[in-house]
């Protein structure tokens, strides 16, 4: 399977990481970022090639992962599936709009594509979108970060957002992928609250889901990625595992 990149920032320079070592199980070929720099870096080091216009890698991939942005979902990832070619998307955030999501899923319906959407930074998601058959009563989201991952300052705890996911994706875009992760496994919108914490030096995630089949809390404390403080590995590692699923004749999990 011959993959390209969209993207080249702190989760594409993992997915080749694991390229480079010979671990990803994918053939990883094609870059495109806006930074030429960034893609030609990557490009680089998995005798890849860059290309200028995500068109140029559209004929020759089975599958792009998306690693930009909420926007590049909205303006790139339709052209992808209109090529019939696979995507993961790892800006999940932007999949909170109800009208660019069924859109994606009628675009990838017409053109035989599928549409990937990896766990992210969270654990626990195949016991939600399991228990998602039966009813589900209540599901929240604490999310705590250091202030610099969630690009403020902050010299003692402070809650910076109390609601609904749709808006802490808004607000957040860069950050609470999570939430949209969790809302769309739920088949609802979930309660989400954020804080900057300046105690702590990872990213954590507390969730709460209670329905017909019992309830469910998991607690996920992210390393977070060197090059942007704002993502976590485990998101990374989830896309990555993601792809190896792809050719594996046993899969364990929902």
């Amino acid at each position: 399977m011959k993959v390209g990149i969209l993207g080249c920032g702190a989760i594409a320079n993992i997915i080749t990481n694991f390229a480079v070592e010979g671990k990803l199980g994918v053939d990883l070929k094609y870059f495109y970022d806006r930074d030429m720099e960034r893609a030609e870096n990557l490009a680089s080091q998995v005798d890849g090639t860059v290309v200028l216009d995500i068109n140029n890698m559209l004929d020759k991939v089975d599958l792009v992962i998306e690693a930009a942005s909420p926007q590049a979902v909205s303006e790139t990832v339709p052209q992808v599936l209109e090529h019939g070619v696979d995507i993961i998307i790892m800006s999940i955030g932007a999949l909170m709009d109800p009208k660019l999501r069924e859109k994606l899923k009628t675009l990838a319906a017409q053109n035989n594509a599928k549409i990937y959407a990896p766990s992210g930074a969270i654990v626990g998601l195949d016991g939600i979108k399991a228990a998602s058959i039966g009813k589900i009563q209540s599901a929240t989201l604490v999310t705590r970060k250091p202030p610099r991952s969630l690009g403020v300052s902050a010299d003692e705890e402070t809650i910076l957002y109390e609601g609904k996911a749709g808006d802490a994706v808004l607000k957040f875009p860069m950050n609470i992928n999570v939430a949209a992760a969790l809302s769309l496994a739920c088949g609802r919108e979930i309660d989400v609250k954020i804080i900057a914490d300046p105690s702590v030096d990872r990213n954590m995630h507390e969730v709460h889901v209670v329905g017909d089949f019992g309830d469910i809390t998991t607690i996920t404390q992210n390393v977070r990625c060197a090059i942007n403080p704002k993502t976590s590995v485990m998101a990374a590692y989830s896309a990555i595992k993601l792809l190896k699923s792809l050719n594996e004749t046993l899969r364990i999990g929902t």
